[in-house]
């Protein structure tokens, strides 16, 4: 049967809350995927189990799952294999200190997780990190392209410059608070708009505000023509989308890694972002999108 056709026909298992006592799980020799509830974690997923079905294996899937679900589950052994933002496993299932330098977070991932029976592999240059965002048109008028930009935009026109923003964002020593301190400006209280972080794209585009924080991969910068500032300081750290997967799963089935690479190697923040475009705003399936995506790249073979 054909391997699309088989997967939109039911091979992918929804979970809200817990994976407790799910006796499709770990049983025979099928690697199991999971993944988070957004769009970008459905199609890494998706594009993980497609190339790892054209090698050969047998793959189940479990999606819709909140970050310390799927951690759980991948120290439980519930799920083998999934795709994990190298800023998260470092600040919040392992609590250290933000790591700025991409290749130094993904081996100290590599390090210390295997004392939890994980081992990271197959890092993309994905990085759903933090981002300030500014319209395209407006970016271009102000002469504002960088983070550096902004900040003396800022300093030398004070109260024009709007900032959007979510709570935590505006609380976090790694999100506002640190940003302004490390570029050495500062918004002003009066200058700030709070609101979800969801609505700041649109905000922005509808000019209720000259800047908003986001997120690099987000599908919307590309519909709204925003541009993402460049962070020429180096300040927000990088959440690198990479492979985690159990330790006792790598060492059964070392090839994993070889047959994700390729796939590692071609993606990057704006072509995620052009497949969670094709995804969230032109409503194309998941499952789709991300075949399409393999065989245009040479990644599997179609099957007729």
């Amino acid at each position: 049967m054909n391997k699309l056709r088989r997967y939109i026909g039911g091979s992918v298992v929804l979970l809200g809350i817990s994976l407790s006592g799910c006796s499709y799980l770990g049983f025979g020799d099928s690697i199991t995927i999971g993944a988070k509830s957004f769009t970008e974690q459905y199609l890494l997923s998706e594009m993980t189990y497609f190339i790892l079905e054209d090698a050969g294996y047998q793959v189940r899937q479990v999606e819709n799952l909140g970050s310390n679900v799927l951690r759980s589950a991948l120290e439980n052994g519930q799920v083998d294999v999934s795709w994990e933002y190298t800023g998260t496993a470092i600040a919040t299932y392992l609590n250290m200190e933000p790591i700025t330098d991409p290749e130094e977070a993904y081996e100290t991932l590599q390090e210390v997780d295997r004392e939890n029976g994980l081992h990271w592999m197959n890092i993309s240059n994905v990085n759903n990190t933090y981002a300030l965002i500014m319209n395209r048109a407006q970016a271009e008028e102000l002469e504002i392209q960088s983070l550096s930009d902004l900040a003396q935009y800022v300093k030398d026109n004070p109260g024009e410059i709007r900032m959007g923003t979510d709570a935590a964002f505006a609380n976090r020593a790694d999100g506002l608070p640190g940003l302004q301190e490390t570029y050495e400006f500062d918004f002003g209280n009066g200058n700030i708009e709070y609101m979800d972080a969801g609505l700041l794209y649109e905000a922005l585009y509808n000019e209720e505000l000259e800047v908003a924080m986001g997120y690099e991969t987000d599908a919307r910068i590309d519909d709204y023509d925003q541009i993402i500032l460049e962070d020429d300081h180096t300040f927000f750290a990088p959440y690198n989308a990479a492979v985690q997967i159990r330790l006792d799963v790598f060492e059964d089935n070392p090839e994993i890694e070889q047959l994700l690479q390729p796939l590692a190697d071609i993606l990057d923040s704006e072509r995620m972002r052009a497949l969670n475009y094709q995804v969230d705003i032109e409503r194309q399936s998941v499952a789709i999108v991300a075949y399409d995506f393999l065989i245009e790249e040479g990644l599997i073979e179609e099957e007729r």
